[in-house]
């Protein structure tokens, strides 16, 4: 993978010192306008910002992710600390650091056991869903910042309720200032070199000390303070711990996906190879490290990546590149970064969510006829239940989907086609032909304990039905393991064909499944049952024109 893979071996090249420059103008600012969706102080946004960088930029295995605060993150992290009632702003921050923290275990976890296929828990449609319904619900929760309202209400509807029941309140040079802000950012998002949302908040300083700013009634950041002396682990007690950890597993599962996709996007787009598990200790260890000094959670955001690559960075060296700067730019115009004002943060925020806001994400799942219902109910659901339960019931949803697709019961007939050796579904080829008194069974789904039952229950159907049935053939090349309930409804089954006066045979039979039946102390389930390593060679044996007894090392043809 180029420089990246041997990063900090070699020194940054040019390319990567004009990409961490350019992509430090727009990480400070979206660091500071992210803490704001969290509910932070300004100073978590750019803790984990340093955070972030600095690991990742050591340790992980993208040349091009830029691993820092994310919108989406800061939007979880603060339905999370805030679905807490009767707490002081003290034990908010704890809360959510100690919800970062624990975050940063799961991944260090997950990364040691190799769980780097992680994030296929959850589905594409529920995913897209989720963003589309999260970055509206962001969009919206940064109007009355611009607005200059505060309604009585924080979810979605009843939020855009209160904020059409202001209008009269509403505080137009926010307004104005917002909408030319995001002019600005769209328009000079064609020149990737340029650090626009760095010269966005710069026109805003200048409009704040000024004066003006406070003559329209518009209001700044405020001070900001970094103190990297008193890192430490947040004092909860442990039933806070306990209740910290569902919340801790859905913020890592979901900044895990959010992460490997957008790593993912790249590195096929570039030809690169990375590590799965590799990321997972990188963003693990990041996690960390922002949360001992009060951070909010990070990862690989697609807009910050992406700027990246725009940007024409060759190595992991660009994120170092721009750490530096930005430590630069925050030891040197750290007070005048508090006079930024807030509609031009949430211009910020509204342009970098932006992306997610094209509903056209979600066109394919129609045109194809697979998946509207569950990419439109991830949408309801952050809309209607709230970011946090929104969150979790997309998961949810992808669970059942996995559950769901396993636990159908599909089981196809095979039939020879033609002279050839070559077994199909009877369903899709009504010309294959099915030796007399033969059945040949293949399940078209891994046995498990969610459908080994019905799938045999098929199965018996099908050989009631079956008169003067003399073998019966089940391939299980599906099936690369079984649990103990799929052996348990095996041996079952077994004795069921014995009774029925047939011979069973299983075919294209699994080594790891060959090792496990062996273990299997059943009379019905011997050696020569699953002797036969393709259905030829059991169809053969019924006919008495081959034998199945001999396992020869390799699988002939089938």
């Amino acid at each position: 993978m180029s420089l990246g893979s041997s990063l900090p071996g070699r020194r940054p090249g040019i390319a990567d010192v004009v990409a961490g420059v350019s992509i430090a103008g727009l990480l400070l600012p979206e660091a500071v306008a992210y803490s704001g969706i969290a509910g932070l102080p300004p100073q978590a946004g750019v803790i984990a910002l340093f955070a972030g960088l600095l690991v990742y930029g050591f340790f992980g295995s993208s040349r091009f992710a830029i691993v820092s605060a994310t919108s989406s993150s800061a939007a979880v992290l603060f339905a999370a600390t805030t679905s807490v009632p009767g707490i002081d702003a003290a034990t908010r921050l704890a809360l959510g650091a100690g919800i970062v923290l624990l975050a940063g275990v799961f991944f260090v976890i997950a990364g040691i056991a190799k769980l780097g296929a992680v994030s296929s828990l959850i589905a594409k449609p529920v995913l897209r869903g989720f963003a589309l319904g999260l970055a509206l619900t962001i969009v919206i929760k940064q109007l009355p910042k611009v607005l200059a309202v505060q309604p009585a209400h924080s979810d979605f509807f009843r939020l855009i309720a209160g904020l059409a029941a202001d209008w009269r309140h509403w505080n137009l040079a926010g307004a104005a200032m917002a909408l030319v802000a995001l002019v600005l950012l769209r328009g000079l998002a064609r020149w990737r070199a340029v650090p626009a949302a760095l010269l966005v908040i710069v026109g805003g300083i200048v409009l704040d000390v000024s004066g003006l700013c406070h003559a329209w009634g518009v209001a700044a950041v405020g001070p900001i303070s970094l103190d990297f002396s008193h890192p430490g682990v947040p004092s909860l007690d442990r039933a806070q711990w306990l209740g910290l950890g569902e919340l801790a597993f859905a913020m890592a599962l979901i900044l895990y996906a959010e992460s490997y996709g957008s790593i993912r996007t790249f590195a096929m787009r570039h030809g690169d190879s990375v590590s799965a598990n590799r990321d997972l200790l990188a963003l693990g260890g990041a996690n960390l490290l922002s949360a001992l000094f009060q951070g909010m959670p990070v990862g690989a955001g697609y807009s910050a990546t992406s700027a990246n690559e725009s940007a024409g960075a060759q190595s992991r060296a660009a994120g170092l590149v721009a750490g530096l700067v930005v430590l630069v730019a925050v030891l040197t115009l750290l007070p005048w970064i508090a006079h930024t004002p807030e509609p031009l943060l949430a211009a910020i925020v509204i342009n970098a969510v932006s992306h997610s806001l094209n509903p056209s994400s979600m066109r394919p799942y129609f045109r194809w006829r697979r998946d509207r219902l569950v990419a439109l109910v991830a949408v309801a659901a952050v809309l209607l239940l709230g970011v946090l339960d929104g969150l979790l019931a997309a998961i949810g949803v992808s669970l059942l989907l996995l559950l769901r697709g396993f636990s159908r019961t599909t089981v196809s007939w095979l039939g020879r086609l033609g002279q050839s050796h070559d077994y199909v579904d009877t369903g899709r080829h009504p010309e294959a032909v099915v030796p007399p008194g033969v059945l040949i069974a293949r399940p078209e789904v891994p046995l498990f304990f969610g459908n080994a039952d019905a799938v045999f229950a098929s199965i018996r159907t099908r050989i009631d039905a079956t008169p003067a049935l003399r073998r019966m053939v089940l391939s299980l090349e599906e099936s690369p393991d079984l649990d103990a309930t799929s052996i348990e409804a095996l041996c079952d089954f077994a004795a069921y064909v014995r009774v029925r006066g047939a011979r069973l045979s299983l075919a294209r039979v699994k080594d790891n499944v060959r090792d496990l039946l062996a273990k299997v102390d059943s009379p019905d389930l011997s050696a020569e049952v699953y002797a036969p390593w393709s259905v030829d060679d059991a169809v053969q044996a019924s006919q008495g024109t081959g034998t199945a007894t001999t396992v020869s090392a390799a699988p002939p043809a089938a």
